[in-house]
């Protein structure tokens, strides 16, 4: 992790502060480990206000948001807007110590509530964590600052994902944790690690990531079809459709943590006919292979009067060509930038990641 020395000028001794820095992140999608590459291909064309329109974990976003750019980022997901909230639009805010301790302390005047307890039995944590995580969502809803609400619902989402087997809750799946057989996924360690130091170090890697650029940054939770307002550029990362036609369904793999940021309709959101109690399947047009043409010709013609920007997978539905020829009908510049020998987490195909640009 870089450092920069800085002086208090009334006694010559020198602070070390750390550079922000991305936290790590174990979402199946994120594009930060191609951040660089991606800014490569747009820092010349001419924008000052970006739409991250499904900003996901934030880490383009963010990268934009280093560079100087508004950034106004948005996820349909409201776990996802609250990583926009804690790292995009907050430029102060970080957890004290006493923060944390609040959070993680058992407090007399609190009745804590037993819902994950009693519905999430033997399906992804053990009792105890189970427990733990109801206590813990219950004192963060006391947190009155909304961007340290953020940075704690990050730091909850973050240790759930790294205890779980695949990073995901798309099934019940328990057992594998424990089972004494041989795997060649996971790591145990992480597994077996308790929850309050996972926290405790995702909340040190926020509080490391949060800095002013400068400018008013703003997060959303909207469906991009909502959205208002004229921006430069628009940067767009839908959910992946493969050639077979099966859709990335995010709200799947992750609906446990959307459960949590909705702890209060939570019981109300589950689909208790599913053994791994996900929630109702509200459908999504980017998901659908019979809509996604459709879809992706009404988002360019909303953002038609901002430079566009898709970032896909070559073997994906649409295909390359077809996406180009739906472009084509609003941007007369189409450019096909390809970036190979990309590994995709958790995909056995070889495909290049590409950027579409239309200017």
């Amino acid at each position: 992790m870089s450092r920069k020395i800085s002086y208090n000028y009334r006694r010559q001794i020198p602070l070390i502060e750390e550079e922000p820095t991305f936290p790590s992140t174990r979402f199946q999608g994120s594009k930060l480990k191609i951040v660089d590459w991606i800014w490569n291909t747009v820092k010349d064309l001419d924008f000052n206000t970006v739409l991250d329109a499904f900003g996901g974990t934030g880490s383009v976003g963010y990268m934009l948001k280093e560079k100087g750019k508004i950034v106004f980022y948005n996820d349909l997901l409201k776990f996802n807007w609250y990583i926009g909230l804690a790292l995009i639009e907050n430029n102060e805010v970080k957890l004290s110590e006493n923060d944390i301790r609040i959070l993680l302390e058992k407090h007399d005047k609190i009745i804590y509530p037993t819902f994950i307890y009693d519905t999430f039995k033997d399906i992804y944590f053990t009792d105890e964590e189970n427990q733990w995580i109801d206590k813990v969502v219950t004192n963060i809803n006391l947190l009155e600052d909304i961007y340290k609400k953020a940075l704690a619902y990050f730091a909850l989402c973050q240790a759930c994902i790294i205890k779980r087997p695949f990073n995901l809750f798309h099934r019940k799946n328990l057992y594998l944790r424990f089972s004494n057989v041989e795997r060649n996924f996971g790591n145990k360690a992480s597994w077996d690690t308790p929850f309050d130091i996972h926290f405790k170090k995702f909340v040190d890697e926020a509080n490391q990531a949060v800095f002013s650029n400068g400018k008013k940054n703003q997060a959303f939770n909207l469906d991009v079809f909502d959205i208002k307002g004229m921006f430069d550029l628009v940067y767009i990362d839908t959910p992946y459709i493969s050639k077979k036609g099966v859709g990335v369904d995010y709200l799947g793999f992750y609906h446990f943590l959307e459960g949590l940021v909705n702890c209060s309709q939570w019981d109300e959101m589950i689909d208790y006919r599913t053994r791994h109690k996900r929630l109702k399947n509200t459908g999504s047009v980017w998901i659908d292979k019979n809509q996604i043409y459709s879809a992706f010709d009404r988002l360019f013609a909303k953002f038609k009067d901002s430079i566009l920007v898709v970032s896909y997978r070559s073997d994906g539905i649409p295909s390359i060509e077809e996406l180009i020829k739906i472009l084509k009908k609003y941007k007369p510049r189409v450019e096909e930038i390809k970036r190979k020998n990309y590994k995709y987490v958790l995909s056995i195909n070889h495909s290049e990641e590409v950027l579409l640009i239309g200017q």
